[in-house]
Parts: C-alpha cells; structure tokens; sequence
C-alpha cells in the first residue's frame, strides 16, 4: 500500500489537509486506499488548531523519503514564527529523491525560507506574504492561483483545501480529469449534479 507521510506540530491547520488526508486514507473516490502515517518532531502529543490531540506514529528520524509516496504539510502558527525547520529539511530530502512534497498555507513560508520555492513554480497566500521574512527569492516563480503543481512540488493557499487535494490526487495520477472536476464541483461548488460523476 502507498503511503503518505503527514507532517503534525503544534497549531497544525487541520482543515487544511482536511480534504486531502480523507481521499487518500479511504480511496472512495479513487479506489487506491494508501497508509496515512503521522511524523512529528518527537513522539510527544501535539494540539491541532482546531483543539485535535494528535500523537504522531513515528519521528523525523524514522521517515526515508524513499520509502514513501508524498509529504504533506499543512499551515501553523509555528512556520509564520520562522519554525518548521526540520520539516522544511525533510521537504528538501524528499524533492531531492523525487518525491513529491504537498505544501499548503504556512508551510510554504517555510519552504520559502528554505529556498525550496526559488526555483520552482508555486502559490501560497499571497507573494507578499513569502516575501515578509523569508529570505524568499522565488518571485518570478510566484502564479496567482488556488493550487500549483510543478514536478514534484504541490503548493496552495490557505483558501484552497479542496483545490489542493485535486491538485495532488492529480499530481499522483489517482483520478483522470472528469472525475477530479466532478470532486471540486461537490466540494467548492456544492454542484450535485457532480456528485453523480464522482461516485459512477
């Protein structure tokens, strides 16, 4: 079974990666189920912002981003008070090795800060938010959109959970194009008439 590799730390944005970690963990839209495995600094508890305790199932230490599938990191208080280090590091082992990396609000500061996003094609809040206190030099690399996927980096803004799992369930080859428009048409849009193409 694939398998994903969520990041958690303290503050997470739950509903972020909400949409995203549903799709993958039960396949129902997709039909390929995959292992959701929780990686934290250390073992200890963390509180999500929503109020969710969470106890991660391994460490930073214990992940090899070439036993993997795809990291996905979600916004927290922690990336805009320049954390998430660690994390970014683990971000940059796993593009190195061709694995994709799935960044959503904060956690692209943190890539930013990294130097992770110079280079490639991307989105977040907003291009001023990068550039605040990052260090950021990705700029021309900066696309007004909900969700940006370039080779093996997928990145959205905090308004755009629904938007950022279609781009990965996309980026991973886990449904054709009919049907990742039908799922945005259910759940950004309400469309019903879309629910039917998702499901069939």
């Amino acid at each position: 079974m694939r398998a994903a590799y969520v990041a958690v730390y303290e503050t997470l944005a739950d509903w972020e990666i909400g949409y995203l970690a549903v799709e993958l963990r039960t396949g129902r839209f997709t039909g390929t189920p995959w292992t959701v495995v929780t990686v934290g600094e250390s073992l200890e508890p963390v509180v999500t912002m929503g109020g969710m305790r969470i106890v991660p199932d391994v460490t930073i230490a214990d992940v090899a981003p070439d036993a993997g599938d795809l990291l996905v990191l979600a916004g927290s208080a922690e990336w805009d008070a320049g954390g998430g280090v660690a994390f970014a590091e683990l971000a940059g082992r796993f593009l190195a090795v061709g694995v994709p990396v799935a960044a959503i609000c904060g956690a692209t500061a943190g890539l930013a800060r990294a130097g992770l996003l110079d280079d490639r094609k991307h989105t977040s809040a907003a291009k001023e938010y990068l550039q605040m206190s990052t260090g950021y030099q990705g700029s021309d690399n900066y696309v007004d959109e909900r969700a940006v996927v370039d080779g093996d980096l997928i990145t959205a803004g905090p308004d755009s959970p629904v938007q950022f799992a279609r781009a990965v369930l996309a980026r991973l080859k886990l449904a054709d194009e009919k049907k990742l428009e039908a799922y945005e048409g259910v759940f950004h849009r309400a469309d019903p008439a879309a629910y039917g193409v998702l499901v069939g």
